[in-house]
């Protein structure tokens, strides 16, 4: 039996299964659920932009490009020194929280070609904070004014960089921290100290005004009810009630010398008793 005639099919068979071995990281690609990709037609010379390719496995012609991107939130801090609007320089730590829009790969790689962090972001934030700052004193930067300050950097950095074309979506931009000359912070301190104390003096001023005027009004109604039982006292009444009160110390059993008629207005005397 001639076995020559198989010699050629499994030949080629052997060549096509090295040739996909070996083109099998060109052909087959995973997309992780935290990617997004596009892919780059390289006869054609197009990008795919509308195509976003989402996770899972798939397959593309070993000549083309992918590109993949992590659209999960990421995080930058900067350090930078920026001027308030009197000119003190100030020193600020701040954390720029983002992540590309997921359906916008394509426009996003079409214009910054994977760079978008260093050609876009980071220039974007440190412009915006030493704008908005620049608008604020030091003090209000640093005490009073502080969250209106990231609020203003959130927002402005935000609208720049979800423009359409940038389509970056921006997450928060806290200030982690303020770093004042040495001098002007002991001086802002000093001045919140200051205000704090002479808020509580206010306090305990009003408390005491409070006081005073709860036992002003206490005074004059316990004036009030003595003048009104003053006025009800009438000669009348008063020997009424000396006359009740003489009934039920006759009526106790306690020995006393009752004098008729000894008192002022013919009210007896008690005298003695046990």
């Amino acid at each position: 039996m001639d076995n020559r005639k198989y010699l050629i099919p499994i030949v080629v068979i052997a060549i096509a299964a090295i040739v996909v071995i070996s083109l099998s990281s060109s052909i087959f690609f995973r997309i992780e659920a935290s990617e997004r990709a596009v892919l780059f037609k390289t006869i054609s010379g197009k990008l795919e932009k509308e195509n976003i390719i989402g996770p899972g496995w798939h397959v593309k012609a070993p000549w083309n490009e992918k590109y993949v991107y992590n659209v999960a939130e990421q995080s930058i801090d900067e350090t930078m020194n920026v001027l308030d609007k009197n000119g003190l320089r100030i020193d600020v730590d701040v954390t720029v929280r983002f992540h590309p829009r997921y359906d916008q790969i394509g426009i996003i790689h079409e214009k910054f070609r994977g760079e978008y962090i260093t050609v876009l972001v980071i220039p974007e934030v440190r412009s915006t904070v030493r704008r908005v700052m620049g608008r604020y004193t030091a003090e209000e930067i640093y005490s009073t004014k502080r969250g209106e300050v990231e609020n203003a950097i959130k927002d402005e950095t935000g609208e720049i960089l979800g423009a359409t074309g940038n389509e970056i979506e921006m997450v928060s931009m806290p200030i982690r921290s303020i770093n004042l000359p040495e001098q002007i912070k002991n001086s802002i301190e000093n001045k919140q100290k200051q205000e704090q104390e002479a808020q509580a003096y206010q306090y305990r001023l009003e408390k005491e005004k409070s006081e005073a005027e709860r036992k002003r009004i206490a005074a004059e109604g316990e004036a009030t009810a003595n003048k009104i039982i003053n006025s009800s006292l009438t000669p009348e009444l008063l020997k009424m009630r000396g006359i009740e009160a003489t009934k039920e110390l006759v009526q106790s059993p306690n020995s006393k010398v009752i004098v008729i008629g000894g008192g002022d207005d013919g009210l007896p005397l008690i005298l003695g008793g046990n």
